[in-house]
């Protein structure tokens, strides 16, 4: 970075309720460093009251609560750019006016993939020992077992993975220290790259009917809005355990509680739901088969640090004229999560 130049104007607009974990002191103070961060953080419903603060922004930094970048707003911010979102996803906030001024997004979709796959790591591993099923069971009849379980566990067994994004590359990865075969289904992933990531690609159907655990981590996009229904649910194993830290709209969720009534063998681990969460008198509340939790898988209290993290260390490269290591390319915008 050349220290003679001016820096660039800077403006922070997220949400307040995850702002200061998003951006602890430590990170606005690298970021200070860098640039001329005007005024304090605002919300983007603040942004009606100060139009000269993004009249004059270069680099927005945001989160949740992300504004929409649209034409309105890119006539209002005509010296933007650099977008830096501290967050997982762009597709709510990016437009066709913003793709078409060419200005460089970044995403902490990958710093965000690091708590989910681990979340799913760890429900991967007790689904493999059966142990939400043998519970549930062991509580209902107050005994245990009089002969040992049969169970898979973590050696020679299938896991499969319903996407290989930033997260199921990642799990792959964590999931290469066991003694497990990792088999995925991901349309856009070549052979090559899988064998990389020591994953056998296979269709859906094989995933579904071969895997003692199956992890979804698709993008919703309308060819995959719903596409985990009766048939693929029903093609589970018996005692499979499904897992689901991706969107719940991957999901026929009227078709997994029908399935998840007449398998009680089978476990649910829904992270995600549609609507979310769903609604006060659906089944998967009373279901003893599925687990439901509130998003517990996505970047959570101190882990999200690593989002912040993440935005100044790219804020870094572009100032230095390096090349960013998690810009969004335009081209696959519409295919992402």
């Amino acid at each position: 970075m050349d220290e003679t130049a001016p820096r660039p104007t800077a403006l922070l607009v997220m949400e307040e309720e995850r702002r200061a974990d998003v951006y602890p002191p430590e990170v606005l103070a690298g970021i200070d460093l860098l640039v001329d961060r005007q005024g304090p953080p605002l919300t983007r419903q603040h942004l009606d009251d100060r139009p000269e603060e993004l009249r004059r922004t270069e680099i927005l930094f945001t989160g949740w609560g992300a504004p929409v970048l649209d034409a309105a707003f890119l006539s209002r911010a005509p010296g933007l750019r650099a977008v830096f979102v501290a967050a997982g996803s762009v597709r709510h906030l990016t437009t066709p006016a913003f793709w078409e001024r060419g200005i460089p997004i970044v995403s902490a979709a990958a710093a965000n993939a690091t708590p989910v796959a681990e979340f799913a790591l760890a429900q991967i591993l007790l689904g493999l020992k059966q142990v939400h099923r043998i519970g549930r069971e062991v509580t209902a009849g107050r005994r245990y077992p009089q002969q040992d379980p049969r169970v898979p566990g973590a050696y020679r067994s299938r896991v499969g993975l319903l996407g290989l994004g930033h997260i199921g590359r990642l799990l792959a990865a964590h999931l290469s220290r066991f003694d497990v075969e990792v088999l995925a289904t991901d349309p856009l992933t070549p052979a090559d790259t899988a064998q990389e990531l020591g994953v056998r690609l296979v269709g859906i159907e094989e995933l579904f009917a071969d895997c003692h655990v199956v992890s979804l981590h698709a993008p919703l996009l309308p060819e995959t809005r719903g596409s985990v229904g009766a048939l693929l649910l029903n093609s589970l194993m018996p005692g499979a355990t499904l897992i689901n830290t991706a969107r719940g709209a991957l999901v026929d969720e009227e078709a997994l509680a029908e399935v998840m009534q007449a398998r009680p063998d089978l476990t649910a681990v829904l992270d995600v739901t549609h609507p979310e969460p769903p609604d006060p008198g659906s089944p998967l509340f009373t279901l003893p088969n599925v687990l439901l939790t509130p998003h517990l898988g996505g970047a959570l209290g101190a882990e999200r640090n690593r989002l912040g993290h993440l935005v100044l260390d790219e804020l870094g490269r572009l100032l230095d004229g390096r090349p960013l290591l998690h810009a969004i390319d335009p081209a696959h915008a519409a295919s992402l999560a």
